[in-house]
């Protein structure tokens, strides 16, 4: 029989969850967790968004269309995409820190590999493998970190994994934008994926010492007569996950979509490529300080307000950016970047109202397999859109679909209200 401390899980006898502020270790354990899961973040989405500055040197030395340019960057989207549900499956019998690291690995090896490809194809093939590499990161460091903070303060801590991860996009893209004018584009990504090569393995390391003294998640019985214990998914309120899916997909859809012609709309005003990597940071810079407030705005104003403003704010802030100047716009980048990233870390926490513990991985698999799908799939719808009317009035395109979220935030109130049917 096992002592009442104890529980055993997946044939692991584990720790039974307590209340962080009743013990110091387990709130150590868990803030290292979250130190761990912030710098896997930072390294994943600077892969991520080092394609922007990218793929205006790719578009120029390989003579793309725009077209071109947005399947790659759907590629890159599609294999994340394409890996989440697998990742959340996997993690339950292989566990996350071991995928985390591999994945890790498989993304930063694809960036090296990058550097020596020789057109549109090869890049292709390339950015698609080092996609499915980065799937693994979204659904298992979320699990990792609300595993950790099961009874703390769990959207402050998604919200703060969430900021780690704005961090990088601010500081890569510049980065990789300056190394590209001193050594060449190809130096500079194969420099950036022998850091991730590190950082793979010295996550791996770490977790290890930490992902094992965590307490398990305490046994949900209110999932036991829901939607999610028939199908397997954990959701426990099936109509509050379909509209925040929703709303997280035309989220997702129209940062994509923004940030693949934002330095081509930039180009055309007088920018240059380091320009652009500045305006980029710019607007991280506002979108980490968005991510890390407004999940603190939304314990004050509520989930759907936060949403309504930051969406609404969003819009306004592209029909406005696109007749601006040069300098009038890269005065707007940061503020447009609080709104247009600041709507992710509301709805990240949100989505662990609405399932269960002991199937959030998988849960959270889903959830990001749908939302980045959508982010993949719409650089390539916009690039046609561009290919045939321009990059201005494809961005008014994006600021018109973004406006569809409202009416879904009405829907979601209800389940945000009261989560969990019994």
């Amino acid at each position: 029989m096992e002592p009442p401390s104890l529980c055993t899980v997946n044939g692991i006898l584990l720790e039974r969850a307590r209340p962080l502020g009743d013990d110091r270790s387990v709130r150590s354990r868990a803030r290292a967790v979250l130190a761990a899961a912030c710098s896997i973040h930072f390294v994943h989405d600077g892969f991520s968004d080092i394609l922007y500055v990218l793929l205006p040197i790719w578009a120029s030395e390989f003579r793309l269309t725009f077209a071109q340019v947005g399947v790659i960057r759907t590629a890159y989207s599609g294999g994340m995409a394409a890996f989440q549900i697998p990742a959340g499956l996997l993690a339950e019998r292989w566990g996350e820190r071991r995928l985390l690291a591999a994945g890790t690995a498989v993304t930063a090896g694809g960036f090296i590999v990058a550097g020596l490809a020789g057109g549109f194809l090869s890049l292709l093939l390339v950015l698609l493998i080092a996609g499915l590499g980065s799937g693994v990161q979204h659904p298992l460091s979320s699990s990792l970190v609300s595993k950790a903070y099961e009874t703390g303060p769990r959207r402050a801590a998604l919200g703060t994994y969430n900021f780690s991860g704005d961090l990088g996009k601010v500081a890569v893209p510049a980065a990789v934008a300056f190394a590209a004018l001193l050594v060449g584009w190809r130096a500079a990504s194969a420099a950036y994926g022998v850091i991730g090569l590190v950082a793979a393995a010295a996550i791996l390391g770490i977790l290890a010492r930490l992902a094992p003294e965590l307490p398990a998640p305490a046994a949900d019985d209110r999932a036991q007569a829901t939607f999610g214990a028939r199908s397997g998914w954990g959701i426990r309120n099936l109509r509050g996950f379909q509209s925040l899916t929703a709303i997280g997909m035309i989220d997702n859809a129209t940062r994509t979509g923004f940030l693949t012609f934002l330095p081509f709309a930039l180009i055309a005003k007088g920018s240059s490529v380091a320009g652009v990597g500045t305006a980029l940071a710019l607007l991280f810079a506002g979108g980490a300080v968005g991510k890390f407030a407004c999940g603190l705005v939304a314990e004050r104003l509520g989930v759907i307000r936060t949403v309504v403003l930051t969406e609404a704010a969003t819009a306004l802030g592209i029909l406005v950016l696109i007749p601006a100047p040069l300098p009038a716009a890269l005065a707007i980048l940061p503020l447009m970047g609080v709104a247009l990233n600041g709507t992710s870390s509301v709805l990240y926490g949100t989505v662990a109202d609405l399932v269960s513990a002991d199937r959030r991985s998988r849960a959270y698999g889903l959830y990001y397999t749908l939302t980045i799908m959508s982010s993949a799939l719409a650089p390539s719808f916009y690039g046609l859109i561009g290919d045939v009317a321009g990059v201005s009035t494809t961005l008014v395109g994006v600021s018109a679909l973004v406006l569809t979220t409202i009416p879904l935030c009405l829907v979601l109130r209800a389940s945000v209200a009261e989560p969990v049917r019994a």
